[in-house]
């Protein structure tokens, strides 16, 4: 499980067994063993990538969920001093682990600069939803997931962009854009495993189109290179947008968001509210800004 999760997160089976300190055949053969030993393909090898398969996609969250209680399991047997005991595992979505989640764990750590931090990075919030269902983490950031019982706390909108390429002759001297204006052209789209999908869809279905792709792709950053290198128009959330980016950013009007939540399976915990209201602090800001801006 362990070395499922190392080839996930480095999305490369040479660098998952670099991380791990073992060969590169090693790791190949423990991963078939482990599908074998499930019954079904977890991954599904690509000749320049690794992604999971529909079930590996719901394997996962079980996988990390038993990660985490062995690793509980040891560290309850040792003698430690509480503040020894204090760990945050955050589950976000992947734009959300480059927006708002690296300052406020910079902030919380000035709380607890003993604790431990993880961060578990998904597509979609059903994935987070049954990560955290299954004790996988202390907390999820996401868009507000379908269906949860537990505390939810709002912390503001991700507002999206239109990326286009520099070049590109729609965007000469502007600042807004209506999606309409780009219902004709092939768009960068999102794989379904991408909440973000959802969220792009219903914005053209809003504007009176459907975009028709010109690629889809599984990960938000990789949408802002391809709109910037002229693949075609993509919307993605504001805070993607490195500072050595090339394209060109519009405000799409009317504006497209989704709105973002902290949710837990409870709120008693200090450290783990803590958190939830440096998110939620900073989110509100970040909300005030952007319609200042406007």
């Amino acid at each position: 499980m362990e070395y499922l999760l190392a080839v996930v997160e480095e999305g490369s089976f040479t660098r998952a067994a670099q991380r791990l300190s073992v060969s590169q055949p090693a790791l190949s053969h423990q991963i078939r063993a482990l599908e074998r030993s499930v019954g079904h393909p977890l991954l599904e090898r690509l000749p320049d990538a690794v992604r999971l398969t529909p079930m590996g996609r719901a394997y996962l969250p079980h996988a990390v969920a038993a990660l985490h209680s062995v690793g509980e399991a040891h560290h309850v047997g040792r003698p430690h001093r509480d503040a020894d005991r204090i760990g945050l595992r955050i589950a976000a979505l992947y734009s959300i682990a480059l927006g708002i989640i690296p300052p406020a764990v910079l902030a919380w750590r000035r709380l607890y600069p003993d604790a431990h931090v993880e961060l578990l990075e998904y597509g979609n919030s059903g994935d987070l939803a049954n990560l955290m269902a299954l004790g996988g983490a202390d907390v999820a950031v996401s868009a507000a997931p379908l269906h949860w019982d537990g505390p939810v706390r709002v912390l503001g909108r991700e507002e999206l962009v239109v990326v286009l390429s520099s070049d590109d002759p729609v965007a000469d001297g502007r600042r807004t854009i209506t999606l309409l204006e780009l219902a004709k052209r092939p768009w960068v789209l999102y794989a379904p495993d991408n909440g973000l999908a959802g969220v792009v869809a219903q914005a053209c279905s809003s504007a009176g189109f459907i975009a028709r792709p010109a690629v889809h792709t599984h990960h938000t950053s990789t949408a802002v290179q391809l709109a910037a290198a002229g693949l075609g128009p993509a919307l993605v959330p504001r805070n993607m947008i490195e500072a050595d980016f090339h394209g060109v950013q519009l405000e799409p009007d009317p504006p497209v968001h989704r709105e973002l939540v902290a949710f837990t399976t409870t709120a008693e915990v200090p450290h783990i509210s803590a958190f939830i209201d440096i998110l939620a602090e900073r989110g509100a800001t970040r909300s005030r800004r952007s319609h200042a801006v406007r």
